[in-house]
C-alpha cells in the first residue's frame, strides 16, 4: 500500500496585504460567487480559476499563486471585473501578480507569454506606440521562437504573411511617430 506524502503548505500572512497595496483593492470583498470564472473566455488554459486565485491570495498562498499559469494566460479582457458584483478588479490583480512574480524572481510558468509582454512594453516605451514589425522581431528573439521557426521552416510562412500584409497596406515598413513619447516612457518606467 502506497502512503500519501503531504507537503507542508507555506502561508505568507502578508501576501494579501501586499497585493491589496499594489492594486488599491479590497480582495476580501470577494465572496466566491464564481461569476468571474464562469465568464472568463480563457479558463480552458488555466490551472487555477480566477475565483480560486483571489481565494488563494486571501489565504496567503503566495508561492502557489505566483507560480501558476493562470496569471500569465489571463488576457486582461476585463470580463471578470465587469461581472464581479463586489467590483473586485480581478484583471488588475492578475497584472499585479505578474509584476510580483517577475520582481521576486519566480520561475515564470509561461515564458513565451512573458516574452511577448516584454517585447510589447519595450516597443511602447521606445516608440510611444506599438509597431507590429518590430514587435514580432523582438518577440521571436526574446522567446527563442526564431530559432525553432528557422529550424522547422515555418519562418517562411511568417515572412509570406508579413509581405502580404505589407502589400495590402496593413503592415508599414516604418513606424509612425507620435507626440508625447517622453511622457509615455515616464508612465511605463
Amino acid at each position: 500500500m502506497e502512503t500519501l506524502q503531504q507537503r507542508p503548505i507555506k502561508v505568507d500572512p502578508t501576501f494579501s496585504t501586499q497585493v491589496e497595496e499594489l492594486t488599491s483593492l479590497n480582495l476580501s470583498a470577494c465572496f466566491q460567487c464564481r461569476k468571474c470564472t464562469n465568464g472568463c473566455p480563457v479558463t480552458f488554459a488555466m490551472d487555477i480559476f480566477p475565483d480560486q486565485v483571489i481565494r488563494l491570495v486571501n489565504l496567503g498562498q503566495k508561492e502557489r499563486v505566483l507560480a501558476c499559469r493562470t496569471i500569465w494566460v489571463c488576457s486582461a479582457c476585463e470580463t471578470c471585473t465587469t461581472r464581479c458584483p463586489n467590483e473586485v478588479d480581478i484583471a488588475a490583480t492578475m497584472d499585479a501578480l505578474k509584476e510580483m512574480a517577475v520582481r521576486e524572481g519566480v520561475r515564470i510558468s509561461e515564458p513565451k507569454t512573458y516574452a511577448f509582454h516584454r517585447a510589447f512594453l519595450d516597443d511602447i516605451k521606445k516608440r510611444g506606440r506599438m509597431f507590429e514589425g518590430r514587435l514580432m522581431q523582438s518577440y521571436l528573439l526574446k522567446s527563442g521562437e526564431l530559432f525553432r521557426k528557422l529550424g522547422d521552416g515555418t519562418i517562411k510562412e511568417e515572412i509570406t504573411l508579413g509581405l502580404n500584409m505589407y502589400k495590402k497596406g496593413r503592415l508599414p515598413l516604418l513606424p509612425k511617430g507620435i507626440k508625447g513619447k517622453r511622457e509615455i516612457k515616464e508612465i511605463l518606467g
